[in-house]
């Protein structure tokens, strides 16, 4: 359970994120809304990127902002958008420092076990011993993506980690995300900007605009015309197909 109490976090005189309560529990959770709602520097306070002005965030009862870095990166995995490197890696070395919390540099047999699994589930074996600025700007991303799920936590925090992808690998990473979810009880928060992702993908979403939540549930209660309409100030049409909705932008 992530849960964020009355936190507030300024950037100079711009109030980022303004008095947030949440509970996010077990499942996929999607974040949306507009340019400058907040909602990359909420996910970076719950992961400790950036420190906040006011409130308290805890990780299943760990304060963020007390417990220790390494206790913290146990539980809860973190991959912002812009990921810049000052060392020349391959894939490989970029996913294995994923393990870096659970053993420092020693590299044990579980510890392999967990990076082959994530340079598989990321389709990464034929770039495996690449470096990183060889690579696509697709396969970049899912080299990051794969770090954080070699990490092997119960949380997992991505923001926008559709980046670059082509609809294939895009879709490969959200259904990879629903079975990390169904088959290892994951906690997944990811920042999104495709509504249509979100609706197809997730189980609960929390709107943000101008630093608030002004809308967190399941899908289909908060994506509805009336709230993207607002949330956005632009004209949604919310179709209904059956298991899921398709949402049309006028």
């Amino acid at each position: 359970m992530i849960s964020i109490d009355s936190v507030v976090k300024r950037h100079g005189s711009l109030l980022a994120v303004d008095d947030v309560d949440l509970r996010i529990s077990a499942g996929l959770t999607a974040i949306i809304g507009p340019n400058g709602a907040g909602k990359s520097t909420l996910l970076a306070a719950v992961g400790r990127l950036i420190g906040t002005d006011a409130g308290v965030i805890t990780v299943d009862g760990l304060d963020v902002a007390a417990v220790r870095s390494r206790d913290l990166a146990r539980r809860l995995a973190i991959l912002r958008q812009d990921n810049h490197l000052a060392i020349r890696l391959s894939v490989e070395d970029l996913v294995a420092y994923g393990r870096f919390p659970h053993g420092g540099s020693r590299r044990t047999a579980e510890d392999r076990l967990h990076i082959e699994d994530a340079i598989e589930l990321l389709d990464l074996g034929a770039v495996r011993g690449r470096f990183l600025d060889e690579l696509s700007g697709g396969q970049r991303q899912r080299a990051f993506v794969a770090m954080a799920i070699a990490q092997d936590t119960d949380h997992l925090l991505l923001d926008e980690p559709l980046n670059n992808l082509d609809p294939r690998h895009s879709v490969g990473l959200m259904k990879l995300l629903r079975r990390l979810v169904a088959e290892r009880g994951m906690t997944v928060v990811v920042v999104l900007h495709d509504i249509n992702v979100a609706a197809q993908f997730a189980d609960d979403v929390v709107a943000m605009r101008d630093g608030r939540v002004v809308h967190h549930g399941p899908v289909r209660e908060v994506l509805t015309a009336q709230n993207l309409s607002a949330l956005y100030e632009a004209t949604a049409r919310v179709l209904d197909l059956g298991d899921r909705s398709v949402v049309l932008w006028e």
